[in-house]
């Protein structure tokens, strides 16, 4: 195992645990330096195949995903990896979906709801997070 992404690496959050996770955009095709451990996609169809272990999450472009429960036991699944492992969270452009999935990361982390896309902001991408419906989706994710 890794112990996480190396410092300063392109994209790389760091949640308050200290955990590292990198998001990115698939468009802009692999970045250099070591590939992820565990990678979750967030796209409406099934992505190619990679050579680490993934998830993929059914997440139509500025939408939410397509079943939230799997969504949770995903990102929980990932916020655990990310302990040790170089874990990824990506979509087709790593603006909207990834940054979405990256604020629900922060809220499983301890970030407060409310705070969570701020959070993704200030320390991912300005422009994550990009529709009204996505943010709100932040605002109320976690367990019910």
């Amino acid at each position: 195992m890794s112990g996480g992404w190396p410092a300063g690496s392109a994209g790389v959050l760091t949640l308050p645990s200290g955990r590292l996770v990198r998001g990115r955009g698939l468009r802009d095709g692999p970045p250099t330096g070591p590939p992820p451990e565990f990678g979750v996609y967030l796209l409406g169809r099934r992505p190619p195949e990679v050579a680490w272990e993934a998830r993929w999450i059914r997440w139509p472009d500025f939408r939410l995903p397509s079943d939230q429960d799997e969504a949770l036991a995903v990102l929980r699944e990932a916020l655990s990896r990310a302990a040790d492992e170089r874990v990824e969270i990506a979509c087709h452009g790593g603006r909207g979906r990834t940054g979405t999935a990256l604020a629900c990361l922060a809220v499983l982390d301890g970030v407060p709801p409310g705070e969570a896309v701020s959070y993704v902001r200030e320390r991912y991408s300005r422009h994550a997070v990009e529709t009204p419906w996505q943010k709100r989706y932040v605002s109320r994710f976690g367990p019910a």
